[in-house]
């Protein structure tokens, strides 16, 4: 199944009709709110006293608002009541908005415009605690990162495609007056209309009874959610990625007209290249993650954002003045090409950033309260992006350039991505493990779907390099503790690996007879909790790439604790770097080159009563074959 196209779930009704409404529902604010963007910053001149690029900032921030005050509540209604019905009742409310939001443009009331931005806010509010909670209610695990990476792929495209429709639209003669307000309606319907498609999806806790003091419910959410660490610190993550999205994405319209002499037109085309790059990230994620949630893509995501957002820094001309030139006059300009390909990657490395943290929140998350802590998640969301907006504003105020902005951001981004993974110490191991396979070797996997989702499991492997267990670990979904010698967990760079994994330092019988004794206390309590842990039965690596005889420690652990025991064999890490073909490992870098292809191959679980060391080896060897 793991196999399959993502692709497939557009065709299926657990999925598509919601991909259908909320790929419309992200249309529709995109084209209102560019639209809006638009006419206040090309055409609308200064209000109230401010400067257009102050003025879009603040309107940013009053989209948000609404995520501040009701995210508690709309997690609470998505947790109660069947998802469905919550879906089509937002999407009815769309429609009243869009008809609110049709008259202002008519009128060119801005008082009118901004309080239907403001609402547009709200109908945001309440299908965002859905829209990522119903997911794991109708996708199987392995479908997860996929799901989300075709809901931001698809999120991506419809903010691209509204962003250019509202650009357009609002640039044309009559466009306020009548283009603009007859397209949010009918797409408002058309989205209401999409959504009575959903299936229904059983309510998470029915009995729950809503609480409407916003203050007592917002802080309760923020109890839930901070139940697991890792959980809360990922969604300071998400967290933190808008915050970074909304110092830049608010700065295009000024960036546009300032700084490249672009006019409405351009500052579409900035955010469409940013768009592009989000949905080509996510869909790559999908693949480079093999269908897990691999957290190791994450650092690997915020490098790339700082990187590019530095050179987007030095990548921007000085100023521009004279007449704003259209988009073919623009693109003939020297330093466009680069400034765009900085825009896509940045899209590029937000989809290898966001997506596993999504994937990561909803399949650690409660399953009583995904919604709730959803609504944590927008809560934070809206809170990173408040203060975003006022930050940037204030800046822009006291004189900084949008130039300026970049690199802010970009210093922030690496500053709190630093943070971050001092904090959570297994993102960036598993960076360290997904970098191995992808760029030392070329990992190939088959039967690993015997490895159990949930409860404890003893892995046992042949042992053929120092780094094994960190191939291991790259390839399996869920975490391993790893017994290993005392020397190899002592290794630097590797003993971060180890330590951060969890891994248990065994030493033999006659150097620490007490350590033994200590290894195997941890495995059985490790086992008990419902862990996998990984053995190497042999006890040392092979001198010749042939197999050592498999000793007597995977009896005793299964005959203590028994569980399910998974043969499992790797194949082609013999005559590696890092194993010791030839003399010493690691002293001859990359004796194979790069890219070597590697393979690791499970069998069917044995049940504990059936384990001996002899016939584990049997079957290991079986596993490996000729390919040592």
């Amino acid at each position: 199944m793991a196999d399959r196209s993502q692709f497939r779930l557009l065709a299926e009704r657990r999925f598509g009709p919601f991909f259908a409404t909320q790929f419309l529902g992200a249309f529709n604010d995109n084209v209102f709110k560019n639209a809006l963007v638009i006419l206040i910053a090309f055409q609308a001149g200064t209000s109230a006293g401010l400067r257009p690029d102050v003025l879009v900032n603040l309107a940013g921030a009053l989209f948000i608002v609404p995520f501040l005050l009701l995210s508690a509540t709309a997690g609470q209604l998505a947790d109660k009541y069947d998802k469905s019905r919550v879906i089509r009742a937002v999407k009815l409310l769309e429609v009243g908005i869009a008809v609110l939001g049709a008259a202002g443009f008519m009128r060119r009331d801005l008082g009118l415009l901004l309080t239907a931005l403001f609402l547009f806010g709200l109908h945001s509010t309440l299908f965002g605690p859905v829209k990522y909670s119903i997911l794991p209610r109708t996708l199987r695990d392995e479908e997860l990162v996929g799901g989300n990476a075709l809901v931001e792929t698809g999120t991506s495209i419809a903010i691209l495609a509204g962003t250019i429709v509202g650009g357009i639209l609002v640039a044309l003669a009559d466009g306020p007056a009548v283009a603009v307000p007859v397209t949010i309606v009918a797409v408002a319907l058309a989205g209401y209309a999409v959504s009575r498609f959903v299936p229904p999806v059983p309510t998470a806790d029915p009995d729950l009874e809503i609480g409407w003091n916003v203050a007592a419910e917002t802080w309760a959410v923020f109890r839930v959610a901070r139940r697991d660490r890792t959980v809360f610190l990922s969604i300071l993550g998400v967290s933190w990625f808008w915050f970074y999205g909304f110092l830049l994405l608010s700065q295009f319209p000024a960036f546009a007209r300032e700084y490249l002499g672009g006019d409405e037109h351009v500052a579409t085309l900035l955010l469409a290249a940013l768009s592009i790059g989000i949905g080509a990230g996510s869909l790559a994620c999908e693949r480079m993650s093999g269908h897990k949630v691999e957290l190791g893509l994450v650092p690997f995501g915020s490098i790339g954002l700082t990187l590019f957002a530095l050179d987007l820094f030095l990548a921007s001309p000085a100023g521009a003045g004279g007449e704003l030139a259209g988009i073919g006059a623009f693109l003939a300009r020297p330093g466009a090409a680069r400034v765009l390909f900085d825009l896509v990657a940045i899209g590029l490395f937000s989809g290898f950033f966001i997506v596993p943290l999504y994937a990561l929140i909803q399949s650690r998350a409660e399953k009583q309260h995904q919604a709730r802590i959803i609504a944590a998640n927008n809560v934070l969301n809206a809170v990173f992006m408040v203060i975003a907006a006022l930050f940037s504003a204030a800046l822009l105020q006291r004189g900084v350039t949008v130039p300026q902005l970049f690199l802010v951001t970009a210093a922030l981004n690496a500053a709190v991505a630093a943070f971050i993974y001092t904090l959570v110490p297994e993102f960036l191991m598993r960076f360290l493990a997904w970098l191995l396979i992808h760029s030392v070797y070329r990992l190939e996997k088959a039967g690993l779907q015997h490895i159990p989702e949930t409860g404890p499991a003893l892995l046992v492997c042949n042992h053929v390099s120092f780094v094994d267990a960190v191939v291991i670990m790259a390839a399996c979904r869920r975490p391993i503790r790893f017994v290993m010698d005392h020397n190899i967990f002592k290794i630097p760079v590797l003993n971060f690996i180890f330590r951060t994994a969890r891994a248990i330092p065994i030493a033999p019988r006659r150097a620490d007879p007490d350590a033994l004794e200590r290894a195997y206390a941890e495995v059985a309590a490790a086992l008990r909790a419902g862990d996998l842990v990984g053995i190497f039965p042999e006890g040392r690596l092979t001198e010749n790439g042939e197999m050592n005889a498999f000793r007597g420690g995977v009896k005793r652990i299964v005959e203590e604790t028994p569980v399910p025991v998974i043969p499992m064999a790797l194949r082609g890490l013999w005559g590696s770097t890092f194993s010791r073909d030839g003399g010493p490992a690691m002293t001859r870098p990359f004796r194979r080159g790069l890219f070597s292809r590697i393979a690791l191959v499970a069998a069917p679980a044995w049940s504990p009563e059936a384990v001996t060391p002899e016939a584990l080896q049997a079957q290991v060897l079986a596993l490996r074959g000729d390919r040592r």
